[in-house]
Protein backbone atom coordinates (compact mmCIF):
# COMPACT_ATOMS: atom_id res chain seq x y z
CA UNK A 1 0.00 0.00 0.00
CA UNK A 2 2.88 2.35 0.90
CA UNK A 3 4.44 1.33 -2.65
CA UNK A 4 1.24 2.25 -4.42
CA UNK A 5 0.77 5.35 -2.21
CA UNK A 6 4.45 6.72 -3.22
CA UNK A 7 3.82 5.79 -6.60
CA UNK A 8 0.66 8.13 -7.01
CA UNK A 9 2.44 11.21 -5.46
CA UNK A 10 5.02 10.68 -7.46
CA UNK A 11 4.06 9.60 -11.23
CA UNK A 12 0.92 12.34 -10.81
CA UNK A 13 2.81 15.04 -10.37
CA UNK A 14 5.62 14.00 -12.35
CA UNK A 15 3.59 13.61 -15.14
CA UNK A 16 1.53 16.82 -14.97
CA UNK A 17 4.84 18.86 -15.02
CA UNK A 18 6.72 16.85 -18.10
CA UNK A 19 3.45 18.10 -20.19
CA UNK A 20 3.43 21.26 -19.25
CA UNK A 21 7.37 21.73 -19.43
CA UNK A 22 7.05 20.19 -23.43
CA UNK A 23 4.23 22.23 -24.21
CA UNK A 24 5.70 25.24 -23.15
CA UNK A 25 7.87 24.60 -25.90
CA UNK A 26 5.93 24.37 -28.34
CA UNK A 27 3.41 27.43 -27.43
CA UNK A 28 6.28 29.54 -27.49
CA UNK A 29 7.65 28.67 -30.37
CA UNK A 30 3.85 29.09 -31.83
CA UNK A 31 4.02 33.01 -30.69
CA UNK A 32 7.59 33.38 -32.38
CA UNK A 33 6.61 32.17 -35.82
CA UNK A 34 6.94 28.47 -35.75
CA UNK A 35 3.35 26.12 -35.76
CA UNK A 36 5.13 22.95 -35.87
CA UNK A 37 3.81 22.18 -33.20
CA UNK A 38 0.84 23.08 -33.41
CA UNK A 39 0.14 21.58 -36.57
CA UNK A 40 0.73 18.54 -35.12
CA UNK A 41 -1.35 18.42 -31.95
CA UNK A 42 1.75 19.02 -30.07
CA UNK A 43 0.02 21.64 -27.75
CA UNK A 44 -2.56 20.00 -25.96
CA UNK A 45 -2.53 19.04 -22.49
CA UNK A 46 -3.93 15.97 -23.08
CA UNK A 47 -0.94 13.81 -21.92
CA UNK A 48 -1.35 11.06 -24.10
CA UNK A 49 -0.07 13.11 -26.94
CA UNK A 50 3.21 13.44 -25.07
CA UNK A 51 3.37 10.02 -23.20
CA UNK A 52 7.11 8.42 -23.82
CA UNK A 53 6.35 4.84 -22.72
CA UNK A 54 9.66 5.01 -21.30
CA UNK A 55 10.51 8.24 -20.21
CA UNK A 56 7.31 9.06 -18.47
CA UNK A 57 6.06 5.84 -17.36
CA UNK A 58 8.75 2.81 -17.15
CA UNK A 59 11.68 4.58 -15.56
CA UNK A 60 9.88 7.13 -13.06
CA UNK A 61 8.21 3.57 -12.07
CA UNK A 62 11.07 2.02 -11.69
CA UNK A 63 13.42 4.60 -9.62
CA UNK A 64 9.69 4.80 -7.14
CA UNK A 65 10.22 1.23 -6.41
CA UNK A 66 13.66 1.32 -5.92
CA UNK A 67 13.57 4.57 -3.53
CA UNK A 68 15.48 6.54 -6.33
CA UNK A 69 14.91 10.18 -7.04
CA UNK A 70 11.96 10.28 -9.63
CA UNK A 71 12.44 12.01 -12.65
CA UNK A 72 11.49 11.45 -16.42
CA UNK A 73 10.69 12.93 -19.67
CA UNK A 74 7.78 13.30 -22.55
CA UNK A 75 8.66 13.11 -25.94
CA UNK A 76 10.08 16.27 -27.06
CA UNK A 77 7.71 19.18 -28.74
CA UNK A 78 9.39 19.83 -32.41
CA UNK A 79 10.41 22.87 -33.59
CA UNK A 80 11.96 24.48 -36.66
CA UNK A 81 14.26 27.09 -35.87
CA UNK A 82 14.36 28.27 -39.48
CA UNK A 83 10.72 28.77 -38.80
CA UNK A 84 11.55 31.73 -36.12
CA UNK A 85 10.93 35.11 -37.02
CA UNK A 86 14.58 35.28 -35.20
CA UNK A 87 16.24 31.76 -35.50
CA UNK A 88 19.12 32.45 -32.63
CA UNK A 89 17.22 34.21 -29.97
CA UNK A 90 13.67 32.65 -30.69
CA UNK A 91 15.91 29.59 -30.00
CA UNK A 92 16.62 30.43 -26.73
CA UNK A 93 13.09 31.48 -25.80
CA UNK A 94 12.26 28.46 -27.00
CA UNK A 95 14.64 26.68 -25.04
CA UNK A 96 13.91 28.73 -21.65
CA UNK A 97 10.18 28.30 -21.81
CA UNK A 98 10.35 25.11 -20.35
CA UNK A 99 12.05 25.39 -17.37
CA UNK A 100 9.90 28.41 -16.64
CA UNK A 101 6.47 27.23 -17.37
CA UNK A 102 8.03 24.39 -14.59
CA UNK A 103 8.88 27.61 -12.02
CA UNK A 104 5.50 28.98 -12.70
CA UNK A 105 4.03 25.48 -11.86
CA UNK A 106 5.96 25.11 -8.86
CA UNK A 107 4.61 28.27 -8.00
CA UNK A 108 0.62 27.28 -8.19
CA UNK A 109 1.79 24.09 -6.46
CA UNK A 110 3.35 25.85 -3.41
CA UNK A 111 0.11 28.21 -3.39
CA UNK A 112 -1.87 24.76 -3.50
CA UNK A 113 0.17 23.31 -0.68
CA UNK A 114 -0.55 26.66 1.46
CA UNK A 115 -4.23 26.43 0.57
CA UNK A 116 -4.62 22.71 1.60
CA UNK A 117 -3.06 22.56 4.64
CA UNK A 118 -4.99 25.76 6.21
CA UNK A 119 -8.34 24.08 4.68
CA UNK A 120 -7.80 20.69 6.11
CA UNK A 121 -5.90 22.07 9.49
CA UNK A 122 -2.58 20.98 10.77
CA UNK A 123 -3.68 18.26 13.08
CA UNK A 124 -5.67 16.02 9.45
CA UNK A 125 -3.62 13.33 9.18
CA UNK A 126 -6.26 11.70 6.74
CA UNK A 127 -5.66 9.77 4.04
CA UNK A 128 -7.58 12.69 1.44
CA UNK A 129 -5.65 15.10 3.20
CA UNK A 130 -2.00 13.56 3.31
CA UNK A 131 -2.46 12.82 -0.87
CA UNK A 132 -3.96 16.07 -1.87
CA UNK A 133 -0.90 17.77 0.29
CA UNK A 134 1.93 15.14 -0.95
CA UNK A 135 0.83 15.01 -4.43
CA UNK A 136 1.38 19.14 -4.89
CA UNK A 137 4.64 19.01 -2.45
CA UNK A 138 5.91 16.49 -5.18
CA UNK A 139 4.81 19.17 -7.97
CA UNK A 140 6.57 21.41 -6.51
CA UNK A 141 9.56 19.65 -5.75
CA UNK A 142 9.69 17.50 -9.42
CA UNK A 143 9.05 21.26 -11.22
CA UNK A 144 11.87 22.96 -9.31
CA UNK A 145 14.02 20.04 -9.72
CA UNK A 146 13.21 19.82 -13.72
CA UNK A 147 13.84 23.56 -14.00
CA UNK A 148 17.42 23.22 -12.37
CA UNK A 149 18.08 20.10 -14.36
CA UNK A 150 17.13 21.15 -17.38
CA UNK A 151 19.26 24.39 -17.26
CA UNK A 152 22.62 22.43 -17.08
CA UNK A 153 24.61 23.72 -20.53
CA UNK A 154 25.46 20.31 -22.21
CA UNK A 155 23.13 18.29 -24.69
CA UNK A 156 20.20 17.10 -24.73
CA UNK A 157 19.29 19.80 -21.91
CA UNK A 158 17.64 22.70 -22.23
CA UNK A 159 20.38 25.17 -21.23
CA UNK A 160 22.47 24.00 -23.83
CA UNK A 161 20.40 25.47 -26.49
CA UNK A 162 20.13 28.39 -24.36
CA UNK A 163 23.94 28.56 -23.90
CA UNK A 164 24.44 27.88 -27.68
CA UNK A 165 22.35 31.18 -28.60
CA UNK A 166 25.08 33.38 -26.86
CA UNK A 167 27.74 32.27 -28.53
CA UNK A 168 29.97 33.30 -31.14
CA UNK A 169 28.79 32.31 -34.63
CA UNK A 170 31.63 29.90 -35.05
CA UNK A 171 31.82 28.59 -31.42
CA UNK A 172 27.91 27.88 -31.42
CA UNK A 173 28.01 25.73 -34.67
CA UNK A 174 30.83 23.72 -33.36
CA UNK A 175 29.00 23.58 -29.84
CA UNK A 176 25.66 22.48 -31.73
CA UNK A 177 27.34 19.82 -33.02
CA UNK A 178 27.41 17.79 -29.74
CA UNK A 179 24.02 17.43 -29.77
CA UNK A 180 24.55 13.74 -31.29
CA UNK A 181 26.01 12.62 -28.22
CA UNK A 182 23.46 14.21 -26.24
CA UNK A 183 22.09 10.84 -25.11
CA UNK A 184 25.40 9.90 -24.06
CA UNK A 185 25.92 12.68 -22.01
CA UNK A 186 22.97 12.48 -19.84
CA UNK A 187 23.70 8.44 -19.47
CA UNK A 188 27.06 9.66 -17.91
CA UNK A 189 25.89 12.77 -16.09
CA UNK A 190 23.21 10.42 -14.33
CA UNK A 191 24.40 7.07 -14.36
CA UNK A 192 27.74 6.71 -14.92
CA UNK A 193 29.76 9.50 -13.00
CA UNK A 194 28.24 8.71 -9.57
CA UNK A 195 29.52 5.21 -9.57
CA UNK A 196 32.92 6.81 -9.13
CA UNK A 197 31.74 8.25 -6.16
CA UNK A 198 29.90 10.65 -3.82
CA UNK A 199 31.40 13.78 -5.16
CA UNK A 200 30.36 12.70 -9.16
CA UNK A 201 26.90 12.65 -8.18
CA UNK A 202 25.81 15.76 -10.73
CA UNK A 203 22.25 15.13 -9.39
CA UNK A 204 23.19 15.46 -5.63
CA UNK A 205 26.11 18.00 -5.83
CA UNK A 206 24.69 20.53 -8.82
CA UNK A 207 20.79 20.31 -9.16
CA UNK A 208 19.77 18.81 -5.45
CA UNK A 209 21.21 22.11 -3.20
CA UNK A 210 20.27 24.73 -5.68
CA UNK A 211 16.06 22.34 -6.02
CA UNK A 212 16.24 22.41 -2.09
CA UNK A 213 16.76 26.30 -1.71
CA UNK A 214 14.12 27.18 -4.16
CA UNK A 215 11.54 24.64 -2.46
CA UNK A 216 12.28 26.27 1.16
CA UNK A 217 11.96 29.89 -0.06
CA UNK A 218 9.29 29.29 -2.03
CA UNK A 219 7.15 27.66 0.16
CA UNK A 220 8.62 30.25 2.87
CA UNK A 221 7.16 33.11 0.42
CA UNK A 222 3.92 31.91 -0.19
CA UNK A 223 2.73 30.92 3.23
CA UNK A 224 3.49 34.76 4.42
CA UNK A 225 1.27 35.58 1.48
CA UNK A 226 -1.85 32.89 1.69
Amino acid sequence: MNILFEIATWLVPLTFAIVFHEVAHGRMAYLLGDPTAKDLGRLSLNPIRHVDPFGTIILPLMLALSSAPIFGWAKPVPFNPARLRNPRWGSVLVSAAGPASNIVMALIGAFGVALAARSFGAEDGGTLASLIIGNLSNFIAINLFLAVFNMIPLPPFDGSAVLAGFLPDGWRQSFQNLDRYGLLFMIGLIFILPQFGPEFNVLGKLVGPPVRWLFEHMITLVSHLV
